[in-house]
């Protein structure tokens, strides 16, 4: 069975209102996997209903299929090309998009036109010409009327080019678009294409209220992913494009349950704009030429020498272990001290977690094999001086496990590793601390990763991030419950945070002093980067908000690539980090 959607957590409103009427601006009854998928979300929640279908009538004759050109000879292609002053000047461009499509997976691209006649059945629909002015459409009176006639609540923008004028207030809450880039530093296009040119590795994605300002309209939501590194277009928007699609059914739950004052509320604050273009467009053929010829060579360069290096080397991660040093909470990052743990051949050790328990300390951590290809829980005690006993595996389940979350309730030992190759999280019970653990629960079915658990009162509350199985893009989720084992009731708030630099937690959550610290860690350069302490300013049963105390990148050793859990107990401290070693020496 494939894995729900992030989507399928918003689809149940439980306000006693009426439902939300949607509309939507469209070009055609075809449209990108994106936008097809939202439809669907519409169509399953419990709080909207798509009343208005507005096309542009204009659209289908001016914009041929792009199946009809491809059946034109070639010769005749490349003379429309020569001839066509414009497509003169995109011909790189051009070449560079056919070329990037075809080695790229086409079942996954995000943009891929899907027949949504069947969806779209049966709701009222009118045709409308724009009056176009360059690339701003407007619409006339008469047919403005017809579409305040709907009564509509949210107009959804799935074509027509930029409004502007009265069609931008025509639903009660205005016409909704995605941006797909951050709109603080990247305005026009194409999307998620400067990204790679400028080599920033995140790329945003924003959902906004337009106005008559354009890319400055009321920001709803914005997430942040990782770019993926190299030259493909295609396969750098499968994580934005998919990993953004929930934000229209939540916005539009968050909508009905608690009003647009909350939304507005919410709302992304503006930032001045730092594109190093005030408009991004299509890059000119020396553009392309430019950029990718250099990086073709050299891309060519690093798979001959990843070929080579990776017959002999392989990314190792090891723990770190330090006593009596000031906390990391605030201020600049003293990492001093740490003392390398060296694993044995065929192991590395990572996600080091700490507890105490009868006065000693134990540490638990991922195992991993690099002959089974996975990883178990391993466990050891250590020393007043930080010195590590020998370790023993303390949980094999047969599939890989990692980020070893031990806590306890009273006197009982509990522990959530990460199972998220079987998509469970699964709570398990100490038969024999801190060897002997049984299966006791299974508290949430989906892929989720590195669940922390955090106590307050008599509230159970479990941060986990959830990926969003067709484009693997991530946000971090926030549930609680009366008990350990009861039923996760989403937080209103949740999720939490969608963004790669904070998205997924990096150690235990708890207090330090009267600060309650939630350590993140940020994947945006590559996994496993560098780890963030971040302080819970707000945690209830309405009201999460945390801030960043102080981050630690991976430069306190020169060997890192990345450093990516840190724990606490007592005076001990456990970090753990990712070098480059030969096969020869590890395997």
């Amino acid at each position: 069975m494939p894995d729900a959607t992030i989507s399928s957590l918003f689809l149940v409103s439980s306000a006693d209102r009426p439902p939300l009427r949607i509309g939507i601006l469209l070009d055609d009854v075809r449209l990108s996997r994106v936008f097809a998928g939202i439809i669907e979300d519409i169509r399953a929640c419990n709080f909207a209903a798509l009343e208005l279908l507005v096309f542009n009538a204009d659209a289908a004759a001016s914009t041929p299929r792009p199946e009809a050109a491809m059946r034109r000879p070639l010769p005749l292609r490349v003379l429309g090309a020569l001839t066509d002053a414009r497509r003169r000047k995109e011909l790189a461009w051009s070449l560079y998009n056919r070329l990037d499509r075809r080695h790229s997976d086409a079942d996954r691209d995000p943009i891929e036109p899907v027949d949504c006649s069947a969806m779209l059945e049966g709701i009222d629909r009118i045709h409308v010409r724009p009056v176009t002015k360059r690339f701003e459409h407007r619409f006339t009176e008469p047919d403005l009327d017809r579409i305040r006639a709907a009564h509509l609540d949210v107009l959804l923008r799935f074509g027509f080019n930029i409004l502007r004028g009265g069609i931008l207030d025509v639903a009660r809450y205005g016409v909704w678009s995605f941006h797909h880039g951050d709109s603080d530093r990247y305005r026009g296009g194409p999307a998620h294409f400067w990204e790679l040119v400028e080599e920033n590795p995140i790329s945003g994605v924003v959902l906004q209220r337009l106005t008559e300002e354009l890319d400055a309209g009321v920001i709803l939501a914005k997430t942040l992913f990782a770019t993926e590194s190299g030259l493909s277009l295609a396969r750098n928007r499968v994580r934005p494009y998919f990993g953004s699609t929930h934000l229209v059914i939540q916005k539009l739950r968050e909508l009905h349950e608690r009003g647009w004052e909350y939304l507005e509320q919410r709302r992304v604050p503006s930032a001045p704009y730092e594109g190093r273009r005030r408009i991004y467009r299509r890059p000119t053929n020396w553009e392309v030429i430019r950029w990718a010829g250099p990086r073709v060579a050299a891309k060519a360069a690093r798979r001959a020498a990843r070929m080579l290096t990776a017959r002999h080397e392989v990314e190792h991660w090891r723990i770190a272990i330090r006593v009596e040093h000031p906390p990391l909470d605030k201020g600049t990052p003293d990492m001093s001290g740490f003392r390398w743990i060296e694993s044995p051949r065929g192991h590395y050790y990572a996600d080091p977690f700490l507890v105490e328990r009868d006065g000693r300390i134990w540490i638990f951590f991922e195992d991993f094999l690099y002959g089974a290809n996975r990883g178990v829980i391993s466990c050891a005690e250590l020393g007043a001086d930080g010195s590590m006993g020998p370790p023993e595996v303390a949980l094999d389940t047969g599939g890989h496990l990692s980020y070893p979350y031990v806590f306890f309730d009273g006197d009982v030992a509990y522990m959530i590793p990460e199972s998220a190759g079987q998509r469970a999280v699964r709570l398990y019970r100490a038969t024999a601390f801190p060897f002997g653990w049984e299966l006791h629960a299974e508290l949430y079915s989906g892929t989720a990763v590195d669940t922390s658990v955090y106590r307050q009162s008599n509230v159970w509350w479990f941060f986990t991030t959830l990926r969003e199985p067709r484009g693997q893009g991530t946000m971090l989720a926030l549930f609680h419950a009366d008990s350990l084992t009861g039923r996760w009731i989403p937080h209103p708030m949740s999720p939490v945070s969608v963004d790669i630099r904070t998205a997924r937690c990096a150690g235990a959550i708890g207090r330090r002093g009267d600060v309650l610290i939630r350590p993140s860690q940020d994947g945006s350069c590559t996994y496993g980067f560098s780890f963030t302490l971040n302080e819970i300013v707000t945690l209830s049963p309405s009201e999460y908000e945390e801030r960043a105390l102080v981050a630690v990148g991976p430069g306190w050793d020169p060997e890192l690539l990345g450093t990516h859990t840190y724990n606490r107990v007592g005076g001990i401290e456990v970090t753990d980090g990712k070098v480059r070693r030969r096969r020869a020496d590890v395997m």
